[in-house]
């Protein structure tokens, strides 16, 4: 696999026009996991993986901190994860991952996302189950045999570990997240990871080509451009 899962994953940020849908997002989900797993990063590892995601996309401090403040506050929002599952141009699979305040609205914004992107939306569990959630890790090294044994006496759940041109992808269960990085920091030092997340892996892959491929551009693009997505997954090859 190596690094072509980064391709299943609709990025929001790729752009200087999409900073502030990148700044909402996350002043949004950090706002969330803070509210209900707590306000401190010693505490609450997922805050902390959060707000470590978020620096290193380059989101600035007082984006973090605000969304810190409105959660010790106790007031705000109350916002729900609601997940959307259905398929693409060429027969992909598609989920999307959004919070809301509003599940009407959301819900009516993503079929127009769905419609209009000439897809079909799907029921609950109608592709889940063909995508595996994982915590990924990539980083530059060449010894793929020294990583599996740095990992392995550490206990971790190891689910794939490939060695592309230098860069070693360590998948694990996400459940494995701070397990993995920790053993892998122990073993080398300050490892600068290109990638540390927890998202999902397609367990099988559909190549998609000619008005297919730019179909399933635009439908991205409007998924991407709706307030309430967090994240859009897919097993799309383009």
């Amino acid at each position: 696999m190596g690094r072509t899962y980064e391709n299943r994953k609709a990025s929001m940020a790729k752009t200087g026009a999409m900073k502030t849908k990148l700044y909402s997002r996350y002043g949004k989900e950090i706002y969330v996991c803070a509210k209900n797993g707590g306000a401190e990063v010693d505490s609450n590892l997922s805050l902390r993986r959060l707000i470590e995601k978020a620096k290193k996309e380059q989101v600035p401090s007082h984006v973090i901190d605000k969304a810190l403040d409105k959660a010790r506050g106790g007031g705000g929002e109350d916002f729900v994860t609601v997940r959307f599952e259905g398929f693409g141009p060429g027969n992909c699979m598609v989920i999307v991952d959004c919070l809301t305040d509003n599940n009407n609205r959301t819900f009516g914004d993503v079929r127009t996302c769905f419609n209009k992107g000439k897809a079909k939306l799907g029921g609950q569990g109608a592709v889940a189950h063909m995508f595996d959630h994982r915590a990924i890790f990539s980083f530059a090294y060449d010894d793929e045999e020294r990583v599996l044994e740095a990992l392995m006496e550490e206990d971790v759940d190891v689910a794939d570990i490939e060695n592309d041109d230098g860069i070693i992808t360590v998948i694990a269960p996400q459940t494995e997240f701070f397990k993995t990085k920790t053993a892998l920091t122990n073993a080398f030092g300050d490892v600068n990871f290109e990638v540390e997340e927890i998202t999902f892996v397609p367990q099988t892959y559909a190549e998609i080509e000619g008005d297919d491929k730019e179909q399933m551009e635009k439908f991205l693009d409007l998924l991407n451009d709706c307030d309430d997505v967090q994240e859009v997954y897919h097993n799309a090859i383009m």
